[in-house]
C-alpha cells in the first residue's frame, strides 16, 4: 500500500442531533464510482473525519464532556451503520473525539489500521465573543506508519473549523485564519493507544483531558504549520458570494438548481463571485492551501420549505421533490469548504495528493447547510525537508503569521469564561438547568424553614 485513504466530511448541524438513518444512507455519496465497480467493491478507507459545527446548544457545547455524548454518539450510530450498509465485516474505531466550544472533530480509523498510528497530538482556539468557542477550532495531528516503522511515518494534522457570518465579514473571517494559524497550538497528551481507549469509552476523566487546556504541556508545541505534515481544514468557512446581503428583489437573481449550464442563473456564475477564491488568489487568507474543483450548488442557506422537501425527497426517492430553495435573506454561498496542504514542492518525484471527488451531500431535515466531504488518496511518504531547500515560499517552512506567545494564556482565560457561560445558559435554558435549580431552591427553603423553627421553637 503507498497511498492512504482518506474521507473527510463536514457538516452544520444547527445545534440538531442527526437523523441517523438519514444520514447513514447518503454518508458516502462522496467515494468515487466507475462503471465497472459497485459499492460493496470499493475498498473502505483508512481514515475517516469528521469537521462539525454547531454541534450542539451553547450549554452542552460550552460544558463539553459528556453532555455532548447524545450528539457525538449520534454520529457514532452513523459511521456505523454507513459502514454497515456497504461493508459487511469492516468496523472502524474512534481515535479522536474532541472540541471547541460549538465545533468538534471525530476522527475514525479501520480497525486494522488502528495500530499504525503511533501518537496523537491536539489543539483547540476560540475567536468568538471574547475568544470563547462559539466560533473556531479545534485540531488533531496523528502520525501514521504504513510499514510500522518509526523513520516512515507520515504526519497527517487535520482541523475543524467556524469562521465569522454574515457577509460583509470577509476581513473578520481573514482574521480567524490568522487566530488559527497564531494560537491552534498541537501538544501532545497522550500515546494513540491510551487515547483511543478513552475516547470509545466517553469517560468523565477522558471526556476532561480532551476538552480542557490545563494538561497540556509544555515543551513540544507547534502550530498548524510545520515542515513534515500533510494538513487538511474542513469547516463552515462562512465565505459568501457578495459583499453585502441581498436588497429586496435580488433573490430572483438567484441560481436555479435545475438550471442549464449557459443559463446566467446556473450556480457557476454566482461562483465567480466567490469570497474564499479571492481571497486565497490574493494570498489573504488560507495561504498554500488548495481545494478540488466545486461542482456543486451553493451549501447555504436553505429554507425550512426546501428541508422539509428535502426529508420527503429522501424518504421517498421522488425525483422531482429535489428542487431546492434558499432563503431569500443571504445571498446562496459555499461556506463549507475542504482545503489541503499539497505535497511540498521540494518533494521532487513524489506523488501529490489525489482528490477523487468532491461534492456535497443531499440537503437534510435538520440543518439549512448541506454537508460536503472530499475523498482523497495520501501518498504513504514521510515528508523530509532537504537542507538546500528555499525557505521563502513554502508555509510548511515559514508560516504566514508567527506563533503567538500567549496562546496558552489566551486558551485558558477563554475557557474559564465558556465554564461560566455554559453553566449560566445550562441554568437558564435547559429543561434539566432548570429542574437542579428550582432543586437547589427548594432545598434553601426547606433550610430556611428548619433553622427557622430550630431559632423559634
Amino acid at each position: 500500500m503507498d497511498s492512504l485513504s482518506l474521507y473527510m466530511l463536514t457538516f452544520n448541524c444547527a445545534r440538531t442531533p442527526v437523523d441517523i438513518d438519514l444520514f447513514a444512507s447518503h454518508f458516502f455519496d462522496a467515494l468515487p464510482h466507475t462503471d465497472t465497480s459497485t459499492d460493496d467493491s470499493l475498498t473502505p478507507p483508512e481514515l475517516i473525519v469528521l469537521s462539525l459545527q454547531e454541534i450542539a446548544p451553547i450549554a452542552y457545547a460550552f460544558l463539553g464532556g459528556s453532555y455532548l455524548d447524545t450528539y457525538f454518539n449520534a454520529f457514532r450510530r452513523v459511521i456505523d451503520q454507513a459502514v454497515s450498509q456497504r461493508w459487511d465485516g469492516t468496523s472502524y474505531d474512534i481515535l479522536v473525539r474532541d472540541n471547541s466550544g460549538m465545533t468538534g472533530l471525530l476522527v475514525f480509523a479501520r480497525s486494522d489500521v488502528v495500530d499504525k498510528v503511533s501518537w496523537i497530538d491536539s489543539a483547540r482556539v476560540g475567536f468568538g465573543f471574547q475568544q470563547m468557542g462559539n466560533k473556531g477550532a479545534v485540531g488533531a495531528r496523528l502520525g501514521y506508519s504504513a510499514d510500522g516503522q518509526p523513520g516512515n511515518t507520515v504526519d497527517l494534522t487535520f482541523v475543524a473549523a467556524h469562521l465569522a457570518p454574515m457577509e460583509w465579514a470577509w476581513e473578520q473571517r481573514n482574521r480567524d485564519w490568522r487566530s488559527i494559524v497564531e494560537r491552534l497550538v498541537f501538544s501532545r497528551e497522550q500515546d494513540a493507544k491510551q487515547r483511543n481507549v478513552e475516547a470509545e469509552g466517553d469517560s468523565e476523566e477522558s471526556a476532561a483531558l480532551l476538552q480542557g487546556s490545563s494538561s497540556e504541556r509544555t515543551g513540544n508545541e507547534v502550530g498548524v504549520f510545520i515542515p513534515t505534515t500533510y494538513l487538511f481544514l474542513g469547516g463552515d468557512l462562512n465565505y459568501r458570494t457578495s459583499n453585502t446581503s441581498p436588497l429586496q428583489g435580488d433573490h430572483v437573481r438567484f441560481p436555479r438548481f435545475n438550471a442549464d449550464p449557459s443559463s446566467p442563473q446556473h450556480y457557476s456564475q454566482l461562483l465567480k463571485d466567490d469570497q474564499l477564491t479571492r481571497e486565497m488568489r490574493k494570498a489573504r487568507s488560507f495561504q498554500g492551501m488548495s481545494e478540488a474543483p466545486i461542482t456543486f450548488p451553493p451549501t447555504y442557506k436553505y429554507t425550512s420549505a426546501a428541508r422539509k422537501t428535502a426529508r420527503e425527497a429522501l424518504y421517498s426517492g421522488d425525483p422531482k421533490l429535489q428542487e431546492q430553495i434558499w432563503t431569500s435573506s443571504r445571498w446562496p454561498s459555499w461556506c463549507d469548504r475542504i482545503l489541503y496542504l499539497d505535497t511540498p514542492s521540494w518533494m521532487k518525484g513524489s506523488r501529490n495528493l489525489q482528490p477523487h471527488k468532491y461534492d456535497a451531500l443531499p440537503l437534510f431535515p435538520t440543518s439549512d447547510h448541506r454537508p460536503v466531504a472530499l475523498s482523497v488518496s495520501v501518498p504513504l511518504n514521510a515528508i523530509q525537508v532537504p537542507r538546500d531547500v528555499d525557505h521563502t515560499n513554502d508555509v510548511r517552512l515559514i508560516a504566514p503569521f508567527s506563533v503567538d506567545p500567549e496562546w496558552k494564556s489566551k486558551r485558558d482565560a477563554a475557557r474559564t469564561k465558556e465554564l461560566l457561560v455554559g453553566y449560566l445558559a445550562y441554568a437558564g435554558w435547559t429543561w434539566e438547568g432548570n429542574g437542579y435549580m428550582l432543586a437547589t431552591l427548594l432545598g434553601l427553603f426547606g433550610v430556611w424553614l428548619v433553622l427557622g423553627s430550630m431559632l423559634y421553637s
